[in-house]
């Protein structure tokens, strides 16, 4: 499929500088004068600049994009810097923003660059993407995925379409008026939890370098309108086996969002479409019926000598790099191993954030163990609120 045209803009003339800056470009048929023309006078949107955002955003500043807007509300935590290749040490503690904006700014001096310093919500999307040509998605999260489409389609605004997890990624572009949109592909979003986030499940730090440049190639070629686009393709990417294979996608004419009779015509609270809801005071404190302990809590109890069974069930590794004396077993080989977990003792599950703990205590109590609870917030938060000495990662 041919990549989609943008619109007709004004089109500002190259600078000596420009000339200069650009050669490689300008000397290919394809791009040439009016090429880098198009390119100085597009606006693109990238939500997030993280593992995503960083590729994503450098290329296209170093490629001329004249107007280069960021959403993102974040600060650079140490744990960014594995993948987030727009980010440095220094900059710990940092806003995103400001931090993405500096070294874009160092790449390109000539870019214009839009922060906008929130979270993407149904309130505000809208007003955000409507001043751009083209939406780049370096999310992570399904709601914000969902928000990101349909605000597209509402707009007529091209969404170039990235994902990651582990060692595999998936890119496309959705919302034109000819391809599918990110609705026709998941038309429900997957149950809370069982997707892992990259935080507990990992991702390799070079992966969002593949995809994120992918997706700066698509939005190129769309304002270009050169070259065969994404529309209607999904490409997936394999980084372990490194192959690349993709899949035809058609637009469902019964989607609720870009179907020929559709439903969906304004933003709606995506947190509720994911199933996503606000905690109550009773839910924090029991979860699924599974009792949730504050790290303050069991700190207080373990000082009182009382006689707790805690039960870590990360991997090996993760107990390698940091841990706080619970017993190892981690969570495939629980099923096989409940005779090492004491039934008569009150059993704390604990992991790396509190999520895989959630889903053992939940099994145990299934298989019969009367006093279960999961650690809250997991050796993250015991760093945090007990021991900074206890390396989180």
């Amino acid at each position: 499929m041919m990549a989609t045209t943008m619109e007709p803009i004004p089109l500002p003339e190259l600078t000596t500088d420009d000339l200069s800056r650009y050669s490689r470009h300008i000397i290919l048929p394809e791009v040439g004068m009016e090429g880098q023309r198009k390119l100085k006078a597009a606006k693109v949107l990238c939500v997030g600049t993280g593992g995503l955002g960083s590729p994503l955003a450098f290329y296209l500043a170093a490629a001329g994009i004249g107007t280069l807007g960021l959403v993102d509300f974040d600060v650079v935590d140490a744990s960014n810097l594995q993948r987030q290749i727009i980010h440095s040490t220094k900059d710990i503690g940092r806003k995103k923003l400001d931090s993405a904006e500096e070294k874009l700014k160092a790449l390109n001096p000539a870019l214009n660059v839009v922060k906008h310093e929130t979270m993407l919500t149904s309130a505000n999307a809208l007003e955000i993407l409507k001043d751009y040509d083209i939406v780049a998605d370096g999310t992570d999260n399904f709601p914000t995925r969902y928000l990101v489409n349909d605000a597209c389609v509402l707009l007529g605004k091209p969404n170039v379409y990235g994902s990651i997890f582990r060692f595999e990624g998936q890119a496309s572009i959705f919302a034109t008026e000819a391809g599918p949109c990110y609705r026709c592909l998941y038309p429900e979003p997957p149950p809370p939890g069982l997707v892992p986030s990259c935080a507990e499940g990992g991702v390799l730090g070079i992966l969002p370098g593949l995809v994120g440049v992918i997706q700066a190639t698509e939005a190129i070629k769309l304002i270009l309108g050169k070259g065969d686009s994404l529309v209607g393709r999904l490409l997936l990417v394999d980084a372990l086996g490194m192959r690349f294979r993709e899949l035809k996608l058609r637009k469902n004419p019964d989607c609720p969002v870009c179907g020929k009779h559709p439903t969906v015509t304004q933003l709606i609270d995506y947190q509720q479409f994911c199933g996503i809801h606000p905690e109550t005071k009773e839910e924090k404190s029991l979860k699924n019926g599974i009792p949730q302990l504050s790290v303050k809590e069991l700190k207080q109890r373990l000082d009182a000598g009382e006689d707790v069974f805690i039960l870590d069930v990360r991997e090996p590794y993760e107990y390698q790099i940091a841990n706080i004396g619970g017993t190892l077993i981690p969570q495939n080989d629980v099923p096989q191993r409940l005779a090492e977990i004491d039934r008569e003792r009150e059993v704390v599950v604990q992991c790396r954030s509190g999520a895989r703990s959630q889903r053992i205590a939940e099994f145990l109590k299934q298989s019969g163990y009367a006093k279960v609870a999961n650690l809250a917030g997991g050796i993250l938060a015991w760093s945090d609120e007990i021991d900074p000495s206890v390396r989180k990662y």
